[in-house]
């Protein structure tokens, strides 16, 4: 077993992939039915795993996706289904999630039932996770892609996430989740940003993520986002917090981005874990600035998508 994984591991380093070695356990640990494989005490090799682990590690060296293959991914404390067509939960996103759980937490600790709203869902990582880190928490979920919203209602029976209202919808429209308006303390979205001529360079982002989850739209990338920000400013309670996740060269334009709006006061970029700037921090002001005479607000920018890397 040992010696069949190291072989794996060196075929799909040859082939780019980034985590080779843990790749290839990943996949024996799928073709045994194991939820993982301990290589220091590896079982025997049963008879027709060669052929069909073989088959495993061609497709991820041409690389499809390790989360396509074995179908499911780990986000936080949760393990999601995934299925082609549908965004990957991605790490980065996870400190994304853990600011709002901390919100939402905090206003748990008051006694009150925090509302929270996750647009451009995806497979419900933010969600769900905050479902089940924030039990007290009333959690919305909307994605534009139906078939990110089933797999979402799929993995809240799968995580057993209680009652999440989970929605089709387009972030772009002015009714989305209108019954919400001006109740909601806590926003968390990663929509799409990517712009136009930033194609991914990793195949499995590249051929395998729907584009609808990838491009922001418009130049910079940013028509989503700042569709985001609008819905926003019509949900959040005074004093309700936003978090939104965006790319690290993107983190000046989304302020000022936010800024324009005039409903939001403390705007802030915070860092992911490897120290880049990669989400907007804002909080709902009480009293909406006045726009400039002669510069009235934006309005929201059309855009639609689903959750983005």
């Amino acid at each position: 077993m040992r010696a069949l994984v190291e072989a794996a591991a060196r075929v799909l380093a040859e082939a780019g992939v980034g985590s080779p070695r843990h790749d290839a356990t990943a996949l024996a640990a799928h073709a045994l039915g194991l939820p993982r494989l301990d290589l220091v005490l590896a079982p025997p090799v049963p008879d027709g795993f060669t052929q069909e682990y073989a088959s495993l590690v061609d497709r991820r060296r041409r690389r499809e996706p390790l989360q396509h293959i074995v179908g499911s991914t780990v986000f936080r404390y949760l393990t999601l289904g995934v299925e082609p067509g549908v965004f990957v939960p991605r790490p980065e996103t996870e400190t994304v999630a853990q600011v709002g759980i901390d919100e939402a937490a905090r206003i748990a600790t008051e006694g009150r039932s925090p509302v929270v709203v996750d647009l451009c869902c995806g497979a419900g990582g933010i969600a769900l996770s905050l479902a089940t880190e924030v039990p007290e928490a009333r959690v919305a979920a909307v994605d534009a892609s139906p078939e990110a919203v089933a797999l979402t209602r799929a993995n809240g029976v799968r995580v057993g996430a209680g009652e999440v209202r989970v929605e089709l919808g387009d972030v772009r429209d002015p009714a989305l989740l209108a019954d919400l308006d001006g109740t909601v303390d806590v926003l968390v979205s990663n929509p799409p940003y990517i712009p136009p001529d930033a194609v991914p360079v990793d195949p499995e982002v590249r051929d395998h993520d729907p584009d609808l989850a990838l491009y922001g739209g418009g130049a910079d990338g940013l028509q989503v986002p700042r569709a985001v920000l609008a819905a926003a400013a019509r949900l959040l309670v005074p004093g309700g917090l936003l978090v939104m996740e965006h790319a690290e060269v993107q983190d000046a334009a989304a302020r000022a981005a936010a800024d324009a709006t005039g409903a939001f006061e403390a705007v802030e970029s915070r860092p992911d874990l490897t120290g880049r700037p990669r989400m907007l921090v804002a909080r709902r002001r009480a009293v909406p600035a006045v726009a400039l005479a002669g510069e009235p607000r934006p309005d929201a920018q059309p855009g639609v998508g689903d959750s983005q890397p």
